[in-house]
């Protein structure tokens, strides 16, 4: 080929939707010199057959950031890329049969509301008045989205492909990638059968085939990519005559319907329907050997497989009985690829440098146009507009075997529309990461969770008590846990408690300069030798990273230990700016760690133990306990006298049953997540994420403008402290009803939304529902009375002072 390009800045592999955006949203952002490669034709895997469903509805922030900003984009794009567009915005209706169900309309209405959209809430009666085919006799109500719709997947990727092309940037169809070398200067090579390309970063945007090409990357650092692949079908009908009559009556298609208590959509196609069941008897494929991927699987499809949704049809054909009038014109059964939660893998690819994935889009056709967005802005800024973790591919770590990521596929894919209730743990893929005394805690009664892979007692039941997974599904606080997470709380506030706290990753960081290399990735100071301190990272905009507790052994001699589920993002933080001659290793999986906390708990360890527990707050020693040896550093995050023990594995089941024997009670994450929240202390993605500067999260005295080292972030900081914070970060005691404000929640004075939650819970020392979140500033002051909306409901709140709100004065930790 003359034309066959030899460099690009990006190679984009994969032809769908989501490689599409990806290639014209970096060349809007400027970077046109840019190659697309398809092995076929564009739109050839997943893009073809799918329905071309676009919805925001979501109860993730990011999600539906990124689908929203799909809507949006696409509402435009025919025109700013002259090409033609079938792009139905006709709204959607989303059924409810109980009560909570509509709990959960009323959180994405409220999320909705906060991004500008207009979502409403109908009753049974205003439901049937926007579809009049509809059966609403059993109904609790809907909830109405103006914005959703649906478009011609292939007319869209072609749009975003003559975009792309118009600002410079090339496509070579029929071209199969065919694996990729990275350089010494951590540049690629991709091998094609037409050629090689060399380019700065790589972008795997295969789909289906993702798995596949991620392989490609494993000599570089990869890893397997966790994806299976579901057999997902949808029927067209034949045309109604009604349904041509409305629509000539009306000008007008009907609202998408979505019965997501039964589980399916109902869009009108043309005169027809097209109906999509998610059964709960799904079929995977090629998810054994005998039943291997094929190499091209280009517009192709399986063969139906009705019998799996008949219940599903029946119950559709019941709910809108003009589809029980017209026969089955066309069954599509096609591929979908599925992560093990549903979502996207979208950002950085775990372990290799300058690559991406973009990849394993279960919506693809909905999240299409924000996915390029995003990955445009990782690539291009090095960071994102919002905090996309949701999506991150770092999320996972080593647990996602084949076996895991075809349970949770399967189960994602039959549970599609399913509520996730705050106390209920998906039971699929389970126990594949446990800690050393994970026996002794189940058989304490703990009812486990699972935190990035590894199992911890969210609480620990007794005789008698409900743990079934029914009992779970309620938005409300109150449950068979209450009783106990009161119990675990009061024990660490009047006597001790020990909760074994497995996969607390830990990182060591030694060598020469290894403090002078710290200094300039932390925006505040280091601990002292023989201390520890909290230390944040931030990006180039000054907004909020991560967080991780440094300790200090010696000079250049540190241990940085951070969030379970923080363990492949924030170890590459450090490792992507590491100088030569510093060593950074991982031992996450080599130790256990325990919390021992309240105000017994030194009289406890000094039973057990020969370390100097006189010594002070953020204090560390290596010492003995029950015998064995151990690491203990003086920090509670429950905000009690307390102290993290740390241990080899081996060593750790001895040192618990010593510290259960010495009479600590044992607690759990969910009393832990009261405790701490009293204390006004943050939680990882959810109080510190980027879509908050340190400055408005109020972590101002993490913060030395006046060092010498130039941070990330300094600049942008010390730009917004002279120019005044828009919003601050502020505790608040809500009245609540029965549930505690969720992650994102509205906060409102005087009718308008001025903030948002990022997260609360029951404080059970202070006996009050607790929320913290952020507001505009000049609202952040103590005893402004505001209103936090929890599920639909309006609830007193007032800002409190800005300490914790028990032992404001940390008295009892400094004990």
């Amino acid at each position: 080929m003359v034309d066959f390009p030899s460099k690009a800045r990006v190679v984009i592999i994969g032809g769908g939707v989501v490689g599409a955006s990806s290639l014209y949203h970096l060349a809007k952002k400027g970077w046109s010199d840019c190659v697309l490669l398809e092995k076929n034709e564009l739109t050839a895997g997943s893009t073809w057959h799918a329905a071309g469903n676009v919805p925001t509805f979501s109860t993730s922030w990011s999600i539906m950031n990124m689908q929203r900003y799909s809507t949006e984009l696409y509402a435009r794009l025919g025109d700013e890329v002259d090409y033609p567009m079938n792009y139905h915005v006709t709204g959607s209706i989303r059924l409810a049969h109980t009560a909570e169900r509509m709990q959960e309309f009323e959180r994405a209405a409220s999320m909705g509301r906060y991004q500008g959209m207009d979502i409403e809430i109908l009753t049974p009666e205003e439901t049937k008045e926007r579809y009049p085919f509809l059966e609403t006799h059993d109904m609790a109500g809907a909830l109405y989205d103006p914005h959703d719709g649906d478009i011609d997947p292939a007319q869209l990727t072609q749009a975003l492909a003559k975009g792309a092309r118009d600002m410079g940037a090339k496509i070579i169809r029929f071209c199969p990638a065919t694996g990729v070398t990275q350089h010494d200067d951590g540049s690629w090579t991709v091998h094609t059968d037409k050629g090689d390309i060399d380019c700065d970063n790589v972008v795997n945007a295969a789909g289906y085939y993702a798995q596949r090409v991620g392989e490609w990357f494993k000599p570089f650092g990869g890893r397997t990519v966790p994806m299976m692949v579901m057999s997902h079908q949808y029927l067209l009908s034949e045309e109604i005559p009604e349904i041509e009559a409305y629509t000539k009556e009306t000008g007008k298609k009907l609202p998408l319907l979505r019965d997501v208590d039964v589980s399916y959509y109902l869009r009108q196609e043309k005169h027809g329907f097209n109906l999509g069941p998610y059964e709960p008897n799904c079929r995977a494929h090629w998810e054994t050997e005998d039943d291997p991927m094929p190499e091209d699987f280009s517009f192709q499809l399986w063969q139906n497989d009705l019998d799996r949704i008949e219940d599903i049809m029946m119950d559709a054909m019941e709910r809108v009985p003009s589809l029980a009038t017209s026969g089955i014109s066309r069954v599509i059964n096609g591929p979908i690829p599925y992560a093990p939660d549903g979502l996207p893998l979208l950002g950085p690819m775990p372990g290799v440098k300058n690559a991406f994935e973009a990849c394993v889009f279960t919506f693809g056709i909905a999240q299409g146009g924000g996915a390029g967005k995003v990955l445009a802005e990782w690539i291009v800024d090095g960071q994102t507009e919002w905090d996309m973790w949701a999506v991150d591919p770092r999320r996972y770590t080593d647990y996602t075997d084949h076996d895991y990521c075809v349970q949770k596929g399967k189960e994602v894919y039959g549970n599609e529309y399913a509520m996730h209730f705050p106390h209920h743990e998906w039971p699929a893929g389970r126990d594949k990461k446990i800690g050393a005394v994970h026996n002794k805690v189940k058989e304490l009664g703990g009812v486990m969770g699972a935190y990035n892979g590894w199992e911890r007692a969210n609480w620990f039941a007794q005789d008698g008590d409900d743990t079934s997974e029914d009992a779970t599904h309620t938005w409300g606080r109150s449950g068979p846990w209450q009783q106990r997470i009161k119990e675990e709380c009061e024990a660490v506030r009047d006597g001790v408690g020990v909760l074994d706290l497995p996969g607390f990753s830990r990182f060591n960081l030694t060598g020469e300069g290894a403090a002078e290399f710290l200094r300039g990735m932390v925006t505040g100071g280091l601990p002292k030798v023989g201390r520890l301190n909290l230390v944040y990272f931030s990006d180039d905009r000054g907004r909020i990273l991560t967080e991780m507790s440094c300790i200090r052994h010696g000079e250049d001699h540190f241990t940085m230990i951070t969030a379970g589920a923080a363990q492949w993002h924030d170890f590459e933080i450090l490792k992507n700016a590491l100088p030569t001659g510093l060593s950074l290793t991982d031992h996450t999986t080599e130790f256990g760690t325990m919390i021992v906390t309240g105000p017994k708990s030194r009289d406890l360890l000094a039973s057990l133990s020969d370390a100097d527990l006189s010594l002070g707050w953020l204090t560390h020693q290596a010492a003995t306990v029950a015998g064995k040896p151990a690491f203990l550093a003086r920090v509670s995050f429950a905000g009690e006298l307390g102290w993290e023990v740390h241990c080899a594995n081996d060593d750790q089941s001895a040192i618990y049953a010593a510290i259960l024997e010495a009479g600590a009670k044992p607690f759990g994450m969910y009393a832990l997540n009261s405790l701490r929240i009293e204390k006004g202390y943050r939680a990882w993605k959810g109080d510190l994420s980027t879509d908050y500067s340190l400055l408005e999260g109020g972590l101002e005295r993490f913060v030395k403008l006046d060092k010498p080292q130039d941070f990330p972030g300094k600049a942008a900081i010390q730009s917004e402290k002279q120019q005044g914070v828009k919003k601050r970060f502020v505790t608040l005691i809500v009245e609540a009803g029965d549930a505690d404000a969720p992650y994102m929640s509205c906060i409102w004075k005087d009718g308008e939304i001025i903030g948002e939650t990022t997260s609360g819970d029951w404080g059970y020392r202070v006996n009050a529902s607790v929320a913290l979140g952020t507001v505009r500033a000049d609202l952040a002051v103590p005893g402004t009375k505001l209103e936090v909306e929890i599920y639909g409901q309006k609830c007193a709140a007032v800002v409190q002072e800005d300490q914790p709100l028990w032992d404001p004065e940390n008295e009892r930790l400094r004990a």
